[in-house]
């Protein structure tokens, strides 16, 4: 007998057990659904390289989807967080609405010298070409860069001015592992129990993401405003309140 499968779109679906997640009861559906994807990818690194503890300063660089993330989870975390972006206009949203402590305008000189060597570590959400050297004079020695953005094109650091100008290591990764001292970058997100532990913190700590929900025949026009970075800050496609019995 031949079944039809619906693939996404199916009312159920057999898996194996260790590759669940639960999802708790007071993070609704909605919410969650983009934490599987921009939660994961920025609370993975800011627990595994030690950003995570109360008190610590974090930058964040770039205020879409995943720097917004970024943001909140480093606010539960008890951080202090400072915001880098090219946009002034993000300013208000950043600190009025998502509860970041400062706002650093990356191309202001001034802002950025005055900054230096204040922070802990940075979580750098940008996939566009943008210089490194002068996140990294914002660091405080042993202080860590860890990238989740990706760039269509290689990123350019000069090398010279980093052991000139810190009297301990800087630790530059891409999200990865370590191993024998040594950086295997290769990870975009996170295993099964990071994102059981993500998940729960953010129901714990009230962590939600800013979601449109909407429906499946408006997804060439979502496709069109993510493309003008018109939304704030992930659409969320209703699946349940779209599809239609079929007589």
């Amino acid at each position: 007998m031949e079944l039809q499968t619906h693939g996404g779109y199916s009312d159920s679906i057999v898996v194996a057990e260790h590759f669940v997640i639960s999802i708790p009861d007071n993070l609704p559906l909605d919410a969650a659904a983009p934490l599987l994807c921009a939660g994961i990818t920025v609370y993975s690194p800011l627990k595994y390289y030690g950003l995570d503890k109360p008190g610590l300063n974090i930058g964040v660089v770039g205020l879409g989807g995943l720097g917004h993330m970024a943001v909140k989870f480093a606010k539960a975390f008890g951080a202090y967080v400072t915001v880098i972006s090219t946009a002034p206009n993000k300013k208000k949203e950043a600190i009025e609405h998502l509860g970041a402590d400062s706002f650093l305008i990356s191309s202001d000189q001034d802002q950025m010298h005055t900054a230096a060597g204040t922070l802990d570590g940075i979580i750098d959400t940008v996939s566009a070409i943008h210089p490194l050297l002068h996140l990294i004079d914002l660091l405080k020695s042993h202080g860590k860069l860890v990238m989740v953005g990706v760039p269509e094109k290689p990123l350019e650091l000069p090398v010279f001015p980093l052991p000139a100008g810190f009297d301990a290591e800087v630790v530059l990764v891409i999200i990865g592992r370590e191993k024998d001292n040594r950086w295997h970058c290769g990870s975009l997100v996170g295993g099964v129990k990071d994102t059981q532990e993500m998940l729960d913190f953010a129901a714990k700590h009230n962590v939600k993401p800013g979601i449109e929900v909407i429906t499946m025949d408006y997804v060439n026009t979502a496709m069109e405003r993510l493309l003008k970075a018109d939304v704030k800050y992930r659409f969320v496609i209703d699946i349940g309140n779209t599809l239609k019995p079929t007589s």
